[in-house]
């Protein structure tokens, strides 16, 4: 019977610097996994990093962008030198930027296009490029998982948030096509799966859901109301899934999409 353990795989974080890839790296540690963290923020990759070291596990600090191909191709290389195989990866930056948020009181025929385009950038290519990168040396270490980040805004509409809604869209559609290839071409080496959180708590959605005094917002309420479990997640509520899909425990899973979301998703409100 295979079990849940990374033990010795090297697993690659991207978005390893935001809040949900905080819970990541913890629960990829506690599985035996060594994580490496790329994220813009220099400073906290390096504390995170130090901090697993500390505590007896092993983890790698990068610096890199996921829409800049030569800066994860550097990253790649610097993770052969010390490892020497990639087993997994896990493809969570990505997120939602003010300039693709449509406001109430905004002309719905006078959307930011640039700030919808941007959106749509960092949620599709930052998700793309990476497995174009890590990819291939994945397929060359022996098998391997690629876990993506989908969203709620993928299969209801949520308003005010399209360009955000239209990239995790993309990134179900995604998922599904490059799992079959995948498997047409190479078998059961390499997978795909995406999990899609609920509501948690993050910097790009805080002000949204949540006044300055931890109230909930018009829109906080909402999805409360909307979700089953009334509460929002607590992003450590998304490791089980994480380590299910990067660990053998899935080995004939591919090309599905595990909802994380409070019953929110099958909730039709009556």
């Amino acid at each position: 019977m295979k079990d849940f353990r990374l033990d010795h795989k090297v697993i690659v974080l991207t978005g390893g610097t935001g809040i949900i890839g905080k819970s990541f790296i913890k629960g990829i540690v506690a599985a035996g996994g060594v994580v490496c963290i790329l994220g813009r923020n220099e400073k906290v990759a390096n504390e995170r990093a130090d901090e697993v070291k500390k505590n007896g596990g092993q983890a790698l600090a990068l610096v890199a962008d996921v829409l800049d191909e030569k800066s994860l191709e550097e990253a790649r290389d610097k993770i052969m030198a010390q490892f020497g195989r990639i087993d997994g990866l896990v493809n969570a930056a990505g997120g939602n930027i003010p300039e693709a948020i449509l406001q109430k009181e905004e002309d719905i025929f006078a959307m930011s296009m640039d700030g919808m385009r941007k959106a749509l950038d960092l949620n599709l290519w930052g998700t793309l490029l990476p497995t174009q990168v890590f990819g291939k040396v994945m397929l060359d270490s022996g098998k391997g998982s690629i876990v993506n980040i989908s969203s709620m805004s993928s299969k209801r509409v949520i308003t005010r948030v399209l360009g955000y809604s239209m990239g995790k869209a993309a990134i179900d559609c995604y998922t599904q096509w490059f799992a079959v290839e995948l498997a047409n071409r190479f078998g059961d080496r390499i997978r795909m799966n995406a999990i899609a959180p609920g509501f948690f708590l993050t910097e790009q959605n805080r002000t949204l859901l949540t006044n300055i005094d931890g109230s909930y917002t018009e829109r906080g309420d909402l999805v409360i109301k909307q979700t089953p479990f009334k509460r929002f997640g607590d992003t450590d509520e998304l490791i089980g899934a994480l380590q299910w899909l990067l660990s053998d425990a899935s080995q004939f899973v591919t090309g599905t999409v595990i909802n994380v979301d409070g019953g929110f998703f099958v909730n039709g409100g009556v």
